[in-house]
C-alpha cells in the first residue's frame, strides 16, 4: 500500500507540474517575461490533491480492467508522421517591386520559411502519405519524421487545393500504415480520436465525438463535406489522423474554427475530411500524374431571390435556377431546361448555385445522380450521369473577342505554389485573341467578367460578358492589365 501511495503521489505531482508548465507557457505568451509564478507553487497543490486521489484510480473494477485507448493507439500512432516544410522566399526592403529589386539586388535576401504539420501513412509498401494541401503548399523541401525518430525526405505526388488533400511518398522500410475505414459510416455521437503534431510540440492524441457530418458552407474553403468533431485540432494537427475506436482512419484533420485565433484555446469546432473523399482524391492523384478529374452536369445557375421565387411559383427562395445548359452535357441529355430550379441532388438539399457546385465537384465521373427539380412550380425528378469537366476551353465559346485562344487548367506545380486562375494554352496566329495581345503561357488570374479560381469558374464568369473586357494577366512573373477589344 505504501508503494502504491508513493506512485500515485508521484503521478499527481507530475500532473500538477504539467498543468503549471502549460499555464506558465500561456502566461509567457500573453504577459511580460518574468511574470510567471515560481515553480515551487506546484508542490503544495500536488500535496493537497494527493490524499483525495489515493485509491481513486483502481486498476480494475469487479475484476475487469478499466477501458483504455492505449492498445488501439499503440497500433495507430506509428502511422502518423510529423511533416516539416521549407520554402525559400526573396525579401527586399522595396517589397515585391521587380524594378527596385533589379536596381538594388544586394539588398534582396533569401529567407527560409519553415512550417510544421502532420501526415498519415496509408500504404506501407509504397510509402504513400496523406496530408493536407495547405500543409505542403508552396514548399521547396518536405521531410517527414516517423514516430521511431527517423527523418526522411518526401517526394511530392500531387495535391488538390479544392479538397485540401495532398499525397507524398517516402522510401523506407518497416513502415506502419493505418487501415482505411471501409465507408463513410460515421454518425453523430460516434467516438473519434485525433492524432497529430500540434504547435510542433510532438505527437499528441485528443479525443471527442462526431458533432456533425456532411458539414459545408464554411467560408474560404473549397469543396466541402466535412466531419465536425469536438476533438481538439490545433495548428500543426493539419493532415493528421482522425480514427475510430477500431483504429481505422475515418478522416484527415484539416481545420479548426476559432474567430479569436489559436491563442483563445480550443472551442470544440474542428473539421476533418471524410476518408471516402480523401481516398477518391488520393487514388486520382496517384493514377493521373497528380491531377484530379472532376465531374459536372454541364449547367450554369443563379440564386433564387424572393422575387424570383414568387414569379416561379416556389414556396421558398432557395435552389439553383438554371440559366444555361451546355450543349452535349449530361444535363442536356437528361432534359434539364433553362428555368428549372434544382432543389436537391441525390437527396442532398441544394440551397444555391454554390451548394450545387460543391455537390458536383465531389462526385466521381460516371455516377448517376437524381436531381429534384421544380419546373413551372411543379416537382420533377431527372437522372443525370456525371461527365468529366472539360480540361480545355475554346475562347470563342466564351466571347468572340477571345476567338483563337485555348484556355486550360493551371498545371499542378503552379497550383502547388498557391496560384489560381487559368492558363492560356495556345493562341492562333492572326486570331482576334492574338491581336488583343494574348500569348501562350499567360496566366489569367482575374477579369472584370467575374471572380474565378479555375476553368469552370472562368467559364461561368462569362454568363453575361461585359461590354469592356479586361484581363489581369501574369506574364514572365509580372502581373498587368490587358484590355480585350
Amino acid at each position: 500500500m505504501k508503494t502504491a501511495t508513493k506512485t500515485l503521489l508521484a503521478l499527481t505531482l507530475a500532473a500538477a507540474f504539467g498543468g503549471f508548465v502549460a499555464t506558465a507557457m500561456r502566461d509567457a505568451l500573453q504577459a511580460p517575461a518574468g511574470a510567471s509564478p515560481p515553480a515551487v507553487a506546484a508542490a503544495p497543490v500536488a500535496a493537497a490533491l494527493a490524499p483525495a486521489t489515493v485509491g481513486a484510480l483502481p486498476a480494475a473494477v469487479d475484476g475487469k480492467p478499466l477501458p483504455s485507448l492505449a492498445p488501439m493507439l499503440a497500433r495507430v500512432t506509428p502511422a502518423v508522421v510529423s511533416v516539416h516544410t521549407k520554402q525559400r522566399v526573396r525579401v527586399s526592403p522595396f517589397g515585391n517591386d521587380p524594378m527596385f529589386q533589379r536596381m538594388f539586388p544586394e539588398l534582396t535576401q533569401e529567407r527560409i520559411n519553415e512550417s510544421l504539420g502532420s501526415g498519415v501513412i496509408v500504404d506501407a509498401g509504397r510509402g504513400y502519405i496523406l496530408t493536407n494541401h495547405h500543409v505542403i503548399e508552396g514548399a521547396d523541401e518536405v521531410s517527414v519524421t516517423l514516430s521511431d525518430g527517423r527523418t526522411l525526405s518526401a517526394d511530392f505526388v500531387g495535391s488538390d487545393a479544392d479538397t485540401d488533400i495532398a499525397v507524398m511518398q517516402i522510401a523506407a522500410r518497416d513502415l506502419n500504415a493505418l487501415p482505411l475505414a471501409s465507408a463513410d459510416t460515421l454518425q453523430v455521437g460516434d467516438f473519434v480520436v485525433a492524432v497529430g503534431n500540434p504547435f510542433g510540440i510532438g505527437q499528441t492524441v485528443t479525443s471527442g465525438i462526431v458533432s456533425a457530418v456532411g458539414r459545408s458552407g464554411l467560408r474560404g474553403l473549397g469543396y466541402q463535406n466535412f466531419i465536425q468533431t469536438d476533438a481538439s485540432i490545433n495548428p500543426g494537427n493539419s493532415g493528421g489522423a482522425l480514427v475510430n475506436l477500431n483504429g481505422e482512419l475515418v478522416g484527415i484533420n484539416t481545420a479548426s474554427f476559432n474567430p479569436r485565433g489559436s491563442m483563445a484555446g480550443n472551442i470544440g469546432l474542428s473539421f476533418a475530411i471524410p476518408i471516402g473523399l480523401a481516398r477518391s482524391i488520393m487514388e486520382q492523384l496517384i493514377s493521373n500524374d497528380g491531377v484530379v478529374i472532376r465531374g459536372t452536369i454541364g449547367i450554369e445557375a443563379q440564386a433564387v431571390t424572393a422575387r424570383l421565387a414568387q414569379g416561379l411559383g416556389l414556396g421558398d427562395a432557395r435552389g439553383a435556377l438554371v440559366n444555361r445548359v451546355y450543349s452535349g452535357s449530361a444535363a442536356a441529355a437528361a432534359g434539364v431546361q433553362v428555368g428549372d430550379v434544382i432543389v436537391a441532388a441525390d437527396g442532398q438539399r441544394i440551397d444555391d448555385p454554390a451548394s450545387l457546385r460543391n455537390f458536383e465537384g465531389l462526385q466521381p465521373v460516371g455516377k448517376r445522380v437524381a436531381l429534384d427539380i421544380r419546373r413551372d412550380g411543379k416537382p420533377l425528378q431527372v437522372t443525370v450521369a456525371i461527365r468529366e469537366q472539360p480540361r480545355t476551353l475554346a475562347g470563342g465559346e466564351l466571347d468572340e473577342r477571345l476567338q483563337g485562344a485555348v484556355f486550360t487548367e493551371l498545371p499542378a506545380r503552379l497550383r502547388q505554389a498557391g496560384a489560381s486562375g487559368v492558363l492560356v494554352e495556345s493562341v492562333a496566329n492572326g486570331s482576334r485573341a492574338a491581336q488583343n495581345g494574348l500569348r501562350a503561357g499567360d496566366v489569367v488570374i482575374g477579369a472584370n467578367s467575374g471572380r474565378f479560381d479555375d476553368l469552370p469558374g472562368f467559364r461561368a464568369s462569362f454568363t453575361r460578358p461585359p461590354a469592356q473586357l479586361v484581363f489581369r494577366v501574369v506574364r514572365g512573373g509580372r502581373p498587368g492589365n490587358l484590355p480585350i477589344r
